[in-house]
């Protein structure tokens, strides 16, 4: 006797890369509009990435360091640069080697080490990362949604 299961998982990949897009997107915006209040929008960025990554059930460890590095943004604002130069280094070595997005890794490694080289233009330098980032998920999540013919929101 012959039994066969089928097991569907759907994964909602794209309706966290969607998010996770418009998140940096509007995040980008902010910073470039608002400068000086680099460590409100920053601080807010990463705690929300924080909580998008626990709602769609990532590593509770990545999780935990987009909220801790927020927290310390917020609590102590002069750590600006340190903080946001150390979270893109690790984003970074996440996206070169983890998610196979090795352009975008690269260029956050870049932006990493010129937020440690000249830590007056952070904000600028978090504005053009947050910028590229959400439009190269723009694109990402379109080519999917053209080869795909579904869209998931």
């Amino acid at each position: 006797m012959l039994e066969q299961y089928r097991i569907h998982i759907e994964h909602k990949g794209r309706q966290h890369q969607l998010l996770n897009a418009l998140l940096a997107l509007a995040t980008g915006v902010l910073t470039l509009g608002y400068p000086n209040f680099l460590y409100l929008i920053a601080g807010a960025y990463l705690v929300g990435l924080g909580l998008l990554f626990v709602m769609f059930k990532v590593s509770p460890t990545v999780a935990a360091i987009p909220i801790v590095s927020g927290v310390i943004i917020f609590f102590f604002p002069e750590l600006i640069p340190a903080t946001l130069a150390t979270f893109l280094a690790f984003f970074g070595f996440i996206l070169l080697f983890g998610f196979q997005f090795a352009l975008m890794g690269v260029l956050t490694l870049i932006i990493a080490a010129l937020i440690i080289a000249n830590p007056d233009s952070v904000a600028y330098l978090v504005a053009i990362f947050l910028l590229f980032y959400s439009i190269s998920n723009l694109i990402r999540y379109y080519q999917n949604w053209k080869s795909d013919d579904t869209i998931i929101f």
